[in-house]
């Protein structure tokens, strides 16, 4: 196989075949890699230039109904330290975050139903109110429609809910058999449906993933055509079935995001913070590689600890404005910027 071929054929036809995903997971070639990573640079900068948009993340609760094998704030893990954030300082991290330059406020937590519809849409009015520059995004987990349209005539703008899978017998082995493969994916459906920014995503590297089941995670992105993707290496996470698991590694992390950059030219493609915990630079080599957004912590110093979806996470202890400060500089670093507005998704 032809290397730079290959490389160029992915970019005109904006689509992968098996066969050709496979070849380049299994490469250890670096000139390859590097011209892959190149390309899917240069298509990202055509598009969104060397801006680099953050994303304010407020992780405002760690307690789930939900028992994800593979996820540190399942309801099944007793050791967890649990907490849940009052409105009054979700909307403290929120107007921080604003006096810092932030025009994107990602409120992300466990399936916490001690939370209702009313509270969310009340959250969602006074970020608006006070900010109705600002664009909101949710990660809150499956909902019914009804309640995801209420929370976008509230006020949210986006909404991150990763798929896992594309594969359902996969989707199967991650999950507890209460949970749904086909509500999850009716979930994203809706959403994109109601005329939110989507987003979807997977862990790689998660146990029983193969080459088939990444496969059919790229096809459902080309297809389903998300506003964002985020995916991250696969981490184990202590107190879970899967804490002796192995994890997902940088490499074939960064290869997938260059790939995703190439085959869905135009998507918001972020540097996860996993991806900084598996790796000192990950998420600048995962900007490297074609990624375009960034995600710092505005959450409470005194819970980041114990928003722990897996081991060893990066930043539990930076204050908000440090923390903006640093990535800054090590976006510049690499030659790119970070702007400060609602990094919106371009058509």
């Amino acid at each position: 196989m032809e290397e730079e071929k290959l490389i160029e054929k992915i970019y005109s036809t904006q689509t992968i075949e098996k066969d050709e995903l496979e070849y380049i997971l299994k490469s250890d070639d670096q000139d390859f890699i590097q011209s892959l990573f190149h390309k899917a640079r240069q298509v990202g900068d055509k598009i969104y230039g060397n801006k680099i948009y953050i994303r304010g993340l407020i992780e405002f609760s760690n307690i789930c109904k939900n028992d994800c094998l593979y996820c540190g704030i399942r309801k099944s893990n007793t050791s967890a330290q649990r907490y849940r954030l009052t409105e009054e300082e979700i909307m403290y991290c929120v107007n921080e975050g604003y006096e810092l330059g932030y025009r994107t406020f990602v409120l992300q937590g466990g399936e916490d139903m001690y939370y209702t519809d009313d509270m969310y849409c009340h959250i969602l009015q006074q970020i608006k109110s006070a900010h109705p520059d600002c664009a909101v995004t949710l990660s809150i987990g499956e909902r019914t429609r009804e309640s995801y349209q209420r929370y976008h005539e509230a006020g949210a703008d986006r909404f991150l809910l990763r798929h896992e899978t594309a594969d359902q017998v996969h989707y199967e082995s991650l999950h507890p058999e209460n949970m749904s493969f086909e509500h999850r994916m009716n979930c994203l459906h809706d959403l994109k449906d109601i005329g939110y920014q989507v987003g979807c995503g997977f862990m790689v590297g998660s146990p029983n993933q193969t080459i088939d089941t990444l496969y059919q995670d790229l096809m459902f992105i080309k297809e389903f055509q998300p506003h964002m993707v985020g995916i991250g290496p696969f981490i184990p996470a202590s107190g879970t079935p899967f804490e002796n698991e192995k994890a997902g590694t940088l490499n074939d992390t960064l290869k997938l995001l260059s790939i995703i950059r190439l085959i869905h030219p135009h998507v918001l493609l972020p540097a996860t913070t996993a991806l900084g915990t598996i790796h000192p630079r990950g998420r600048e080599m995962g900007i490297l590689a074609g990624a375009n957004v960034v995600m710092p912590n505005l959450s409470p110093v005194g819970v980041r600890k114990m928003y722990s979806l897996y081991d060893n996470k990066i930043c539990t202890g930076e204050e908000s404005a440090q923390c903006i400060r640093c990535m800054d500089r090590r976006m510049n670093h690499i030659g790119y910027e970070i702007v400060k507005d609602r990094g919106d998704y371009k058509k």
